[in-house]
């Protein structure tokens, strides 16, 4: 992890750093959210998924993140891209630069936090790969992107049977997370 410049903008890219791969990433999410590197493969799936770049993803979405993998991890299920945006849709508000997740009005399971992350927007570092491991950042996009994909919301139909189990394990959950 590296600093970053002040004023430097968050949406650069492996320019701003004389060529060599890196993302930007907030420091609120390492601090409250508990997010650790190297992104696991369903973080990764998801990022690629929806093509965006780690810090492009508002730090209330990496919550919804966080908390849907701890809560795999308990039920004994590997979290699945698939699963995630049966219960969360992709959302992207006028002109803001930031992506959110949202969940579906009939699907809730994790509610919304009682208040949102207050100054994050300012706080980010730089992160590149280190000789510890050099996939870290393979297999997602780390420089932020225009065209966002604005999933719609999977049905259950269309999900194989071990995803549609898991949908109905985290559907029962009364109250929601």
């Amino acid at each position: 992890m590296l600093p970053c410049v002040p004023g430097e903008p968050i949406c650069g890219d492996e320019r701003a750093n004389n060529g060599v791969p890196f993302f930007f990433f907030y420091q609120v999410v390492f601090k409250r959210i508990g997010m650790r590197l190297p992104f696991s493969a369903f973080e990764r799936e998801l990022l690629t998924e929806i093509n965006v770049a780690p810090a492009q993803l508002h730090p209330n979405s990496w919550a919804f993140i966080k908390a849907f993998s701890t809560l795999c991890g308990y039920l004994g299920q590997a979290p699945s891209v698939d699963v995630f945006l049966h219960f969360f849709k992709v959302k992207k508000q006028g002109k803001s630069l930031w992506v959110s997740f949202s969940s579906i009005a009939w699907r809730v399971f994790l509610t919304l936090f009682q208040q949102s992350f207050k100054g994050w927007r300012g706080k980010f570092f730089r992160v590149c790969c280190s000789d510890y491991d050099q996939t870290a950042l393979d297999d997602f996009p780390l420089y932020w992107a225009e065209k966002v994909k604005l999933t719609k919301p999977k049905s259950l139909d269309e999900l194989p049977s071990f995803d549609r189990e898991v949908c109905q394990i985290l559907a029962s959950a009364v109250p929601p997370f």
